[in-house]
């Protein structure tokens, strides 16, 4: 769990090329309180915000992806959090590694894995806990090796 205070402790979560790109929504109100991750959408829309620490003591770590607007209507699968859900739930979500590579993911379109893993936990009763922390740690990984970012920085 982490707190950040104040707008900048929030951008400075992301990498200096992305803080630019960094808007908060008005729905998101400071200071932030983390226990596993927080995501918004851009005010106008084409950008979802992620804001997550990684597991052991990692530094509050931040992923600026860019939306691709509707998708088909087959069914597909999160990479993070492994739910399933149509094109219109479930796409591609990329990040820029540099000025000339993009990496992308297939995720939840808004980032709610963690709101669909609490609705499977109830109807399961498995630990959600267990759950977030296996996304936790997908986050970190694509975050470390698709798009090179130092998790222990700072």
């Amino acid at each position: 769990m982490f707190k950040l205070d104040t707008e900048a402790d929030v951008q400075l979560a992301f990498r200096p090329k992305d803080q630019k790109l960094v808007e908060l929504g008005s729905d998101l109100k400071l200071p932030l309180i983390i226990r596993d991750y927080v995501a918004w959408a851009h005010p106008a829309g084409g950008r979802m915000y992620l804001v997550f620490a990684p597991p052991a003591g990692g530094a509050p770590t931040g992923i600026v992806f860019e939306t691709n607007g509707t998708g088909t209507s087959v069914s597909q699968m999160c990479d993070w959090c492994h739910c399933g859900g149509t094109g219109t739930e479930i796409g591609l979500l990329t990040a820029r590694l540099n000025a000339k590579k993009t990496v992308g993911v297939n995720l939840c379109s808004d980032l709610s894995c963690k709101e669909k893993l609490e609705k499977e936990a109830d109807r399961t009763n498995a630990n959600l806990e267990a759950l977030l922390a296996k996304v936790i740690e997908r986050m970190s990984r694509f975050a470390a090796e698709a798009l090179e970012i130092d998790l222990q920085r700072r």
